[in-house]
C-alpha cells in the first residue's frame, strides 16, 4: 500500500535476510543516566521476541528506541551503537521517524482507542497517510478487524464508539489500527497486563496468527506468558542484555546464573 521507504533508504550492508531488528552495541541515555550498557541482538523475522527482566532493566526502553518513541522525551538518545532494520539505520537523525512508524507499529500497556467510531479508530492511519477510496478504506478495516479476531465481534457496530467496547476488545481494537497500515514490525508494551485471563487468551493467540505476518516483540513481565508466546526471549537485568536465546533453552537450561535466579523467582 505504501512505497517501501525503509527499503529505498537502505545501502549495501543488508544482514542476513531472516533477521528483520539489529541491534548493534546500543547504549542509551535519559539526561545523565544511562540505561542501556551495550546491548547486542538480532531479532529473526517472522518470530515472537520477548523481553524479560525486573521494572527498571531497560526492556522497554529498547522497545521504545526501535520505533524511535523515546524522541519525544527531553534529552532521551541512543548515544553509541546502532539499531537496523533491514539494514537501515534506524537510529539516523536523517530518517524520518513518521516514515518509521509506518513501518513500525506499537501496541501499548493500556488500549487507547481514539474518541471515535470502532470504524474510523481502524482507518485513521489511513486517512493520516492519504488514502481516499473508500472502498479500499472498508475493506482494509474488515481485513484488519478480521486479522485481530475482532471483526465477527464488531461488525454490526461498526460506526459506534469504540469507548463501548470491553478491554480486551479495545485491545485488539488497538492491534487491528496499529496492522491496517501494513507495518513490517509490531511492538507490544505489555499488551495484556490490563486485561482478565480470558482477554489474555485471546491476545496470545492472535500474536500467535500474527507472527505469520509481522515481526513481534513483547515487553512482559509474565514468565507464564513469554513461555507461552514467544520463540526467543532477551532478559535484561540493570540495563544490561544479560542472556539472549531461544524460549526454551533459556526457560529450561539457561546458561546465566542470574537467568536462572530470576525465572525461579529468586530475584526479582
Amino acid at each position: 500500500m505504501f512505497t517501501n521507504d525503509l527499503q529505498l533508504m537502505s545501502d549495501s550492508n543488508i544482514p542476513t535476510p531472516s533477521i528483520s531488528i539489529e541491534v548493534d552495541s546500543v547504549d542509551f541515555h535519559y539526561g545523565d543516566k544511562q540505561s542501556l550498557y551495550q546491548v547486542s541482538m538480532q531479532i529473526p523475522k517472522n518470530q515472537i521476541t520477548a523481553f524479560i527482566g525486573p521494572s527498571g532493566c531497560g526492556k522497554s526502553t529498547l522497545l521504545r528506541c526501535i520505533n524511535r518513541m523515546n524522541d519525544r522525551i527531553p534529552n532521551a538518545r541512543v548515544t553509541s551503537g546502532a539499531i537496523r532494520i533491514d539494514g537501515v539505520d534506524v537510529t539516523s537523525p536523517t530518517l524520518d521517524p513518521i516514515i518509521l512508524r509506518r513501518e513500525v507499529g506499537m501496541v501499548f500497556q493500556k488500549s487507547n482507542p481514539f474518541p471515535m467510531s470502532i470504524h474510523e479508530n481502524v482507518a485513521y492511519g489511513l486517512r493520516l497517510a492519504g488514502v481516499k477510496d473508500k472502498r479500499l478504506i472498508n475493506q482494509t478495516v474488515e481485513e484488519s478487524l478480521t486479522h485481530a479476531a475482532l471483526w465477527d465481534e464488531v461488525k454490526d457496530r461498526l460506526h459506534t464508539s469504540a469507548y463501548g467496547l470491553s478491554g480486551g476488545q479495545q485491545q485488539r481494537l488497538c492491534i487491528a489500527r496499529s496492522i491496517a497500515v501494513k507495518p513490517k514490525i509490531l511492538l507490544m508494551d505489555e499488551p495484556c497486563s490490563a486485561l482478565d485471563p480470558i482477554a489474555t487468551v485471546k491476545i496470545e493467540e492472535l500474536m500467535h496468527r500474527l507472527k505469520e505476518e509481522f515481526t513481534i516483540v513483547c515487553v512482559t513481565h509474565n514468565m507464564q506468558q513469554a513461555t507461552r508466546v514467544s520463540d526467543l526471549t532477551g532478559f535484561f537485568m540493570l540495563g544490561k542484555l544479560v542472556e539472549f536465546s531461544s524460549t526454551e533453552k533459556m526457560f529450561s537450561n539457561p546458561d546465566c546464573q542470574e537467568t536462572e535466579d530470576y525465572i525461579t523467582g529468586r530475584i526479582s
